[in-house]
């Protein structure tokens, strides 16, 4: 699995923005889709909210990717 470490430097940032800015999906739509589909799982449920407020000690998973949020 590979792990990928996201440092938060607001109080939060929209999960779709965050799919976008860390290379895990190649664009906003790409980014809405995961979401929609339900292949995006934070803190281990599925979150289908595209504006998700994504906060420090977050944990995303997409497949085999993890995101930490610090």
């Amino acid at each position: 699995m590979q792990t990928i470490e996201f440092a938060l430097k607001e109080e939060f940032i929209p999960l779709i923005q965050l799919l976008k800015y860390t290379g895990v999906a190649e664009s906003g739509a790409h980014a809405s889709e995961l979401v929609s589909d339900g292949a995006v799982v934070c803190n281990n449920a599925v979150e289908t909210r595209k504006r998700y407020k994504v906060r420090q000690g977050d944990v995303i998973q997409i497949d085999d990717i993890k995101i930490v949020v610090a």
